[in-house]
């Protein structure tokens, strides 16, 4: 290999010098000053071109003649000082307009720098959520509904440019003058990255719902990055849809990771909205933060009571559980004693609002009251198949006697047909094209009932529309023949379910709309973990719609009286919803109640 040349050293530092940014730019520039001046310095001195002048006095009339790119005039001095002096100023032109082209150039990379959210934040007990999804907005707005009155600070890590990001966040999302809203531009599976969104800081992180491997990659970056023990105390906050996807639970616990699975908890919701319509909003009141949500209270005067006549005598509030010795018992047995040291989990408006009434008033001993059976005799058709299908079919409602399962794939049936077996539930397989007319009203006219999952295999996008399109046919279908079953649709994006107008026959479980409001939920009260837990999974206590007529509870009863006779039944009141579709959550204790004979009473309890 040949030696490179003077030349070729001198390009090369050049070049290298060159590709540093605008600092080394700078001093290049200061450099070729320094050695022009000089040089045209020694030339005047050498050649005496200005004899009245010598040494530091030439030099310093050549570098102010170069800074200011002043030429000289003909009283200056003699025509080869003059000509020196030209090209100094020459000389100065250029390096002043390379100057300034740099400092523009720096500037202009810096304000695109800003306006992509490259700069580090500073932020203090703030809420990070990494990721963002034009249409998403529900848990944004979730953690600014729990914030209320009190400053709150959200930081939004995302992939997309910071100013669109920031258009999208002021076109979509009402902030008041209490919560600031930062945005920043960061690689999601960079813990560097990450790190410049003030995690150490930070009152917890919350990855935004999407599919399960970007979740985990976010949670692997995260947890890389809060290993240090100043950052254990930081909490995150996941959704996985798959339970074989959920964050290995000794690194969960050594990180503070949280992790919830939705793909069983909204089968579960959409299982139990098919035949009572309008579930999916009662998951949405009890997990969003606009009417009364769930509050873990302490309480003065509960020491020694019964948890019935607790229940009996709150008001304000609904008693659901009670948090004893680190353990969350979920609707207790009516004859626990509250003991002091117990706080009472709590359905009400307000982490305040509850009040304790003075006195307990039983109401009138009856028979032992026992919920009535539903009759079985409703039909349900499922149209589309995924995954949860077999949690859909453990957890119909008991009152469900056939399902028909509209070309399924075969996945999971020896399973399936098992359950349905253990159930005494028939099981019907057909075949047809729904998105034809006369074939869609073949399969729908005999029945009761129509679930619409979405296809996992499907992009999520394609996937909602082919439910948009089987919906309006078949609200188009009940419309022309006068049919009168009951939708539930499945669809993945908020955004894609806006598009709908809902109406009374028509429930939609929207999985990012859903799992926001859990993650809104356990980023604000971690310390209801297990109560959400066992709300969201297949065991324990659950919500439910029940007829009036089936709890016996028709009437004219006050809310005193309508609590303490589902207590007796083993189920805790929370509302009611009329025949008029009208919703009335954690009603008044002494409220009288006219509650139809096929009223919706919203409980919570085991079925």
């Amino acid at each position: 290999m040949n030696k490179p040349s003077l030349k070729d050293r001198f390009r090369y530092w050049f070049d290298n010098s060159m590709s540093k940014g605008s600092i080394s730019l700078i001093r290049v520039l200061v450099i070729f000053t320094i050695l022009a001046v000089a040089g045209l310095s020694a030339l005047v001195i050498l050649f005496r071109l200005s004899p009245e002048k010598e040494g530091f006095a030439v030099f310093w009339d050549i570098l102010t003649t170069v800074i200011n790119a002043w030429m000289p005039s003909a009283e200056d001095g003699e025509i080869g000082y003059l000509i020196m002096a030209s090209i100094g100023a020459i000389v100065g032109l250029l390096i002043t307009s390379v100057l300034i082209g740099i400092v523009t150039s720096t500037m202009e990379e810096k304000i695109i720098s800003l306006r992509k959210g490259n700069s580090p934040v500073i932020e203090n007990d703030h809420i990070v959520v990494l990721g963002f999804y034009p249409g998403e907005y529900t848990l944004i707005r979730q953690l600014i509904l729990a914030a209320g009155s009190q400053p709150l600070t959200i930081v939004i890590g995302a992939e997309m440019e910071r100013d669109e990001l920031e258009q999208y966040v002021v076109d979509n999302i009402e902030r008041p003058a209490n919560v600031k809203i930062v945005c920043r531009t960061v690689d999601l599976f960079d813990p560097m990255s990450i790190e410049h969104l003030a995690v150490e800081n930070c009152r917890t992180i919350i990855i935004s719902p999407t599919d399960d491997n970007t979740t985990v990659k976010i949670l692997l970056a995260v947890s890389a990055l809060i290993q240090s023990s100043d950052n254990r105390r930081i909490r995150v906050n996941a959704i996985t849809a798959k339970e074989e996807n959920r964050f290995p639970p000794n690194i969960a616990k050594k990180h503070n990771v949280t992790t919830l699975q939705t793909n069983d908890t909204l089968a579960k919701i959409i299982a139990h909205s098919c035949t009572q319509t309008g579930l999916s909003e009662v998951f949405k009141e009890i997990f969003n933060f606009e009417g009364s949500e769930l509050y873990l209270i302490e309480l003065a005067g509960i020491a020694g009571l019964s948890f019935m006549e607790l229940m009996s005598r709150l008001d304000r509030a609904v008693p659901v559980g009670l948090y004893r010795d680190h353990e969350m018992i979920m609707n207790p047995d009516p004859e626990t004693v509250i003991e002091e040291k117990d706080q009472i989990l709590v359905f009400a408006p307000e982490r305040n609002s509850a009040v304790l009434q003075a006195e307990y008033v039983p109401i009138p001993e009856e028979e032992e009251l026992k919920p009535i059976r539903p009759e079985s005799n409703t039909r349900t058709i499922i149209i589309g198949h995924n995954s949860t299908l077999k949690v859909i079919m453990r957890e119909l409602p008991e009152n469900v006697q056939e399902v028909t399962l509209v070309n399924f794939d075969g996945h999971n049936q020896d399973q399936i047909e098992k359950t349905c077996a253990e159930r005494n539930i028939r099981l019907v397989y057909e075949s047809g094209d729904p998105r034809d007319e006369m074939e869609l009203l073949r399969l729908t006219r005999n029945t009761e009932h129509v679930i619409l999952l979405s296809n996992f295999g499907l992009d999520e996008e394609e996937a909602d529309m082919e439910t948009i399109f089987l919906l309006l046919n078949l609200r188009e279908l009940r419309y022309k023949y006068h049919l009168r079953f009951d939708i539930t649709a499945e669809m993945k994006r908020e955004r894609n379910q806006s598009l709908i107008v809902s109406d009374d026959h028509t429930d939609f479980v929207v999985a990012s709309n859903m799992t926001s409001l859990f993650l809104a939920q356990l980023a604000q009260a971690p310390e209801l973990r297990k109560a959400f837990a066992e709300i969201l999974s297949n065991e324990g206590n659950e919500l439910y719609l029940k007829t009036a007529r089936n709890l016996h509870c028709s009437g004219s009863l006050s809310v005193c009286e309508l609590r303490q006779r589902l207590y007796q039944q083993g189920y805790i009141f929370l509302g009611v919803i009329n025949e008029n579709n009208e919703y009335l959550f954690n009603p008044e204790l002494n409220r009288q109640l006219e509650i139809g004979f096929w009223d919706k009473l919203i409980v919570f309890g085991e079925n």
